[in-house]
């Protein structure tokens, strides 16, 4: 006898809300209720729904300075390499490492820099590209971008109950309560 666990064939249950309104409500709820694997979708940002869900800050701040740095560093590192080991030229008797000289290009590796980490972090951290994802098999989901409020349990959350979960969110007031096939 295996003591391997059946693999759930249910990514989660997905409830749909009236409004943004209803949506952080229950999304309040979800938590308070011991709710850990929540997300919540909606058609523009809802500055309350990341305080409710508990998102924390954004990590992307710190890859925006990391790139700043590292391209700020290697347009620098570029100039003085150029200048001083590959091809110095005495030009007056000007020193070789002259640091005003690489302002500019510095900055403007920097400026550069820190754009890719933007770019970059932002993908990493939102697991871009992810070109299949489970709620995308339920056909009300595509709707989530233009006018409709959704609220996901995950199947993996420690509290999660097919019958119970459907029946909680039925309390909180959603229009309907889909099943999300993997």
């Amino acid at each position: 006898m295996s003591n391997v666990a059946p693999a759930t064939q249910v990514y989660g249950l997905l409830a749909e809300f009236p409004d943004q309104h209803a949506l952080t409500e229950a999304a309040h709820k979800t938590w308070e209720a011991g709710y850990r694997r929540v997300d919540a979708f909606s058609p523009y940002p809802i500055e309350e729904l990341s305080e409710v869900l508990h998102m924390g800050r954004s990590k992307l701040p710190r890859a925006v300075l990391a790139g700043g740095i590292l391209g700020g560093l290697s347009g620098y590192s570029l100039c003085y390499w150029i200048s001083v080991i590959s091809f110095p030229i005495n030009v007056g008797g000007r020193p070789l490492h002259s640091w005003p000289a690489f302002i500019v290009p510095s900055f403007e590796t920097t400026i550069l820099g820190a754009a890719l980490g933007a770019v970059l972090g932002m993908m990493a951290l939102n697991r871009l590209p992810e070109p299949y994802h489970p709620l995308f098999n339920v056909e009300a989901f595509g709707e989530a971008t233009t006018n409709r409020f959704f609220l996901c349990i995950e199947a993996v959350d420690s509290r999660f109950d097919s019958s119970a979960t459907r029946a909680f969110l039925a309390r909180l007031g959603a229009t309907a309560v889909t099943e999300v096939p993997l």
